[in-house]
């Protein structure tokens, strides 16, 4: 037996909206043989642009039962059929949460006529409810209330089983099909072109752009996770609806697919992904002799075309950094910028001369270079005999990419050659120094 489901709503999301109108026609395969159909009080305001859309309003739902006063009515009716509607996951959300609120649990097979349609009738120009049914020459009467489109999807539903659509429901609701738990715009066949080997994987908007970007040990086990739950909350079901297309890019380990992702969030930026968008590196420590032949050192934002002796994501950080290097090396503060005041003649007569205090300057920078190690992480390749490589440059992430066999792993200078550069991070840093203190054998000292 099938339930073919609509519903109308004062919102997009089960978790802070309600249910303004139910209608269910509780159908056989050949024949309605059951209906039920209500409006309901959601017990919150009904927005105007809804009203202006469905027709219901405030007044209408006054004296209207309460979901609580129909859940066992319609838990009756729905448990042990197939749920159906025209894009399934949303009714399904709604009728779920509520009923889940009222003390009822929900747990019966979807089958949605979108995807359906798309089967039996495939090729058409669109498949929402009004162009599916204009294509088919089936009328929709008092269109955008519960009733109007749940009979408008018997009939469709009833016009597809004419045209071979059986076939269809019967592997649509077998476990392994996907049709029941994917998002509307993709099918199983998407998530088993997926591989199950490290790497990042893209989800695609309608308009191919990227919303989301994640990273896992096994992509298609991973992507498959992000589907199997309904969760009703506003930015999951958001999510869940604008995913269009998958895209991936293979990695050797996890080590790569963990910086991989950082690195393609910081450039994308997509709508979805909430962690690792601070912002990058914007500080950074400078040297340069002034006109009196002093060596200085600055903490001073990130320059494009001159490279920094290290970098910083706050201020505070290279401050702090510079005031412990001032102090262990008896530099000046003045010429590194941390007394703020002029450096005068009188400061120069009781200075060391040039010659004597740089030297001081160039010991510290030596002793900061020490601190910050050049080395390589090499790990298996995605093809034989190649190798991963990540290069970490004086202490920062400088890139990675594949070695070939004859490549050997002694100067940063010669691996560059090979390497693909990216943006350093906190976050990616951190990865590759925890990974190669628990793996030693991986990690190889370069020379500069």
């Amino acid at each position: 037996m099938y339930a073919i489901v609509d519903i109308e709503t004062t919102g997009g999301y089960a978790a802070a909206h309600g249910i303004t109108e139910i209608s269910v026609f509780v159908h056989d395969g050949e024949k309605v043989t059951r209906h039920f159909e209500t409006l309901v009080n959601p017990r919150q305001s009904i927005p105007r642009y809804i009203t202006a859309l469905t027709g219901i309003d405030d007044r209408m739902v006054k004296d209207a039962p309460v979901f609580d006063e129909i859940a066992d009515a319609l838990h009756d009716i729905l448990q042990e059929n197939i749920f159906i509607a025209h894009n399934v996951n949303f009714d399904y959300s709604f009728v779920k949460h509520q009923l889940k609120m009222a003390g009822y649990e929900l747990a019966t097979k979807k089958l949605c006529t979108v995807r359906l349609g798309r089967k039996v009738f495939p090729g058409l120009p669109s498949y929402s409810l009004g162009n599916l049914c204009r294509s088919l020459d089936i009328e929709i009467e008092n269109r955008h209330r519960a009733g109007g489109d749940a009979k408008a999807t018997v009939k469709l539903f009833e016009h597809m089983l004419a045209n071979g659509g059986q076939v269809h429901i019967d592997q649509m609701l077998k476990k392994t099909s996907g049709d029941q738990w994917l998002p509307l715009h993709l099918s199983k066949t998407d998530i088993s072109k997926l591989p199950s080997k490290p790497g990042v994987y893209y989800f695609h908007d309608g308009k191919a752009k990227v919303i989301y970007v994640g990273k896992a040990i096994n992509i298609k086990k991973r992507v498959s996770s992000h589907f199997t739950q309904n969760d009703p909350d506003r930015k999951r079901q958001n999510f869940l609806r604008n995913i269009h297309k998958i895209t991936f890019v293979q990695c050797a380990t996890e080590l790569e697919a963990i910086v991989l992702e950082s690195a393609e969030i910081k450039r994308l930026w997509p709508k979805y992904n909430y962690s690792q968008k601070q912002p990058l590196q914007k500080f950074g420590l400078y040297m340069f002799e002034d006109n009196q032949g002093y060596l200085r050192m600055a903490i001073d934002k990130k320059k494009k075309n001159i490279p920094a002796l290290y970098s910083f994501n706050l201020l505070v950080e290279g401050q702090a950094m510079l005031k412990k290097i001032v102090a262990a090396f008896e530099l000046n503060e003045k010429l590194c910028f941390i007394d703020k005041t002029p450096f005068t003649a009188v400061d120069k007569k009781i200075m060391d001369p040039p010659v004597i205090y740089n030297a001081k300057v160039r010991r510290a920078m030596e002793a900061l270079d020490k601190q910050l190690p050049t080395f390589a992480v090499i790990d298996t390749g995605i093809k034989d005999k190649e190798r991963l490589c990540l290069l970490v440059e004086r202490g920062s992430f400088w890139g990675m990419g594949y070695l070939p066999p004859a490549v050997k792993v002694t100067s940063s200078l010669e691996l560059k050659n090979h390497l693909n550069p990216y943006a350093d991070n906190d976050y990616i840093r951190n990865s590759i120094y925890a990974f190669a203190e628990a793996n030693p054998g991986k990690r190889v000292s370069l020379t500069k």
